[in-house]
């Protein structure tokens, strides 16, 4: 499917909404290092944020591009979805692998915006990308777990009232896998702070929301464990696919933003009595960001058709990740280059972009994991780690 085939409606209904959001509100945002909340109630007032939620539970049912095209608007128009865009994909643990007493419990409330679903608590200080060695225990105590231990860059975790949390719930070296022993868990956070849970924000670079977790006794219900235990890599796995499509089309909206603003301002900004935008050296750039973005879409498109055939997609989806993170990256230097002293500029917004769309290549995975994963699954070459 073209992303374009079925989604202009959608398309333009974000773009609408998000011409109330303009460059200003997300700069006062930034200042005062506060979450949009009027932006997220809006999307989710819209429905956009249950879009991959079935029609049963409360949601549009819609398939992942349409989803795609979601946040590839909202950075294409200048916003930014890293607000909110877990709460679209999040959830797909619950709805995979979860009872259908818990999908009936929380769906209908995560889709009417009852219940935020953003935080997804796996990474921890000691593992980083080696999810097998996460150290958070959740030990079994009658109708609970206990969970002790750490976790690091959970996002939004301030601003959800349910959060997806990989704990081992048996030894690594207990098991007969690495990836065995790991069990997911629902956390309501709104009961979970303050009794064994604490929330410390990390000031980072961009107005993210990135918090560090300490769990402290913390009682998690048994009937909160989504699907069997020991078998959370798995489920976690399981949508990862999915989330890094998603980024990447939030990538290609950032790129498009850039080289749109990189062009316009090149056209309308004269020196020595003529546009910018005649010198080659000042057009070529812009011209080879675009072609950069738009074959990165392509890869991301192919990703989709892919993710929504049923078909195995975990290279096509990294690639379209690796490929559309540089793209934006490349496309924003190159419209900071344009745009000269006004690139940095707060009141342009190009530099606020910037530092968003940098986030891409470090998360949710890294390029040099997307180039081992590519190596060593696609190529046939020995593993490096």
């Amino acid at each position: 499917m073209s992303d374009q085939a079925g989604y202009g409606d959608i398309r333009a209904g974000v773009q609408r909404l998000c011409e109330q959001f303009p460059g200003v509100y997300w700069r006062e945002k930034d200042e005062q290092r506060s979450y949009p909340v009027e932006f997220v109630d809006a999307l989710t007032e819209a429905g956009y944020l249950s879009a991959l939620i079935p029609e049963e539970y409360g949601g549009a049912g819609l398939p992942l591009g349409a989803a795609c095209a979601i946040l590839e608007e909202i950075h294409r128009s200048g916003c930014n979805g890293g607000a909110c865009h877990a709460q679209m994909y999040t959830m797909g643990t619950l709805l995979r692998h979860g009872s259908e007493a818990q999908k009936a419990r929380y769906l209908p409330d995560i889709a009417s915006g009852a219940l935020r679903l953003q935080a997804f608590g796996v990474t921890e200080p000691n593992s980083g990308t080696d999810t097998t060695r996460i150290g958070t225990r959740a030990v079994r105590d009658g109708d609970d777990y206990i969970v002790n231990g750490q976790k690091i860059w959970i996002s939004r975790a301030e601003h959800s009232d349910l959060m997806i949390l990989l704990a081992r719930t048996s030894e690594r070296d207990a098991s007969e896998k690495p990836t065995d022993g790991m069990s997911v868990f629902l956390v309501d956070m709104r009961t979970a702070v303050g009794n064994g849970l604490t929330i410390k924000p990390i000031k980072t670079m961009m107005n993210h929301g990135a918090t560090e977790l300490f769990f402290d006794d913390l009682r998690v219900p048994a009937a909160n464990r989504i699907g069997e235990e020991g078998m959370g890599f798995r489920y976690i796995l399981d949508g990862m696919n999915a989330e890094r499509i998603l980024i990447a089309a939030e990538c290609i909206g950032d790129a498009r933003y850039f080289v749109t603003s990189a062009a316009g301002y090149a056209t309308g900004r004269e020196v020595f009595g003529s546009a910018i935008g005649r010198n080659q050296g000042v057009q070529f750039p812009i011209a080879r960001a675009h072609i950069q973005t738009e074959a990165a879409a392509g890869m991301v498109w192919r990703a989709v058709d892919l993710f929504e055939s049923g078909a195995a997609c975990g290279a096509e989806a990294n690639m379209a990740k690796l490929l559309a993170s540089e793209a934006s990256w490349a496309a924003g230097d190159t419209c900071i280059q344009t745009h000269g002293g006004f690139g940095f500029a707060v009141d342009y917004d190009i530099e606020r972009k910037f530092r968003e769309t940098r986030l891409y290549q470090v998360a949710p995975i890294s390029t040099n994991l997307i180039l081992s994963h590519v190596a060593t699954h696609e190529l046939g070459m020995p593993k490096s780690f």
